[in-house]
């Protein structure tokens, strides 16, 4: 599913094109509920974690989290693409946002949002300058066994929101942790530093489409992710990966760079 960052970038989007503008129509073919009338002011656009919120000066918000296949576009008013995946489209008087793909389109309201179990139990949000890295800290063996690798623990949006499979491999790499590393064998030091790590690279590529970990570079360029069989950037060794956790996404790390813990 898409990193926080990818998240954030497309809420700037349609913060720019429809915040303070006026429904002229929404359409959500799969959603059973009611939406915005026409001439409902959108009020707020923002996201947390990797989840996306309209705010509607009516008392409705629009939910969506995007998953894998989910995507938000924005196009000049009737220049909408033709395509059996539509899941919301809000008209206004000049631009049309789309978005696409979605497995999670729901119309929420003010009580229905606090209790909502995946928003209300979100943690820090590390796309934020001001997130609480020590809350989140402090967070990770409430969710989390101590048998638990980190590189699982650094995917639970419940500890910190945000991190994806492509900055948990990168920060494990960055602070030579191994991802396969028992919860209980990294210490609160190294955890926070991850969590540093990950939040400073979330916040530096917020403005970029090409998501680069690597210094000095601005093509796109990661140190180990999508990188297995090939040699390691720093030391040369062959870089490794497996299917890591319950929803078995693929981890990579360096055996030279990130040894296993003893």
């Amino acid at each position: 599913m898409p990193e926080g960052d990818t998240i954030h970038r497309a809420a700037r989007t349609l913060r720019h094109a429809l915040v303070g503008e006026h429904v002229v129509d929404v359409a959500a073919p799969r959603l059973a509920s009611a939406v915005p009338a026409p001439g409902t002011r959108i009020d707020a656009v923002e996201a947390r974690g990797k989840h996306l919120l309209v705010h509607f000066d009516d008392g409705h918000i629009l939910h969506t989290h995007l998953g894998m296949p989910g995507s938000w576009h924005v196009y000049p008013r009737g220049g909408t693409a033709r395509r059996r995946d539509l899941r919301v489209r809000i008209d206004v008087e000049d631009v049309t946002a789309v978005c696409f793909g979605a497995p999670t389109v729901e119309m929420l309201d003010a009580p229905a949002l606090a209790r909502h179990p995946q928003l209300s139990s979100l943690g820090p949000d590390l796309c934020r300058d001001d997130a609480d890295l020590d809350a989140a800290v402090r967070r990770m063996p409430a969710f989390a066994a101590p048998t638990t690798p980190v590189g699982v623990v650094l995917l639970d949006q419940r500890v910190a929101a945000g991190i994806g499979n492509v900055y948990r491999s990168e920060v494990c790499f960055l602070e030579g942790i191994d991802p396969r590393s028992p919860l209980a064998v990294v210490s609160d030091e190294q955890r926070k530093r991850l969590l540093a790590r990950a939040s400073t690279l979330l916040r530096k590529n917020l403005h970029t489409v090409r998501r680069t970990t690597v210094p000095g570079r601005e093509d796109g360029a990661l140190f180990v992710y999508g990188r297995g069989g090939r040699a390691c950037r720093r030391c040369r060794t062959r870089i490794e990966s497996e299917h890591l956790g319950e929803h078995a996404r693929i981890a990579y790390w360096c055996p030279t760079c990130q040894p296993p813990p003893a």
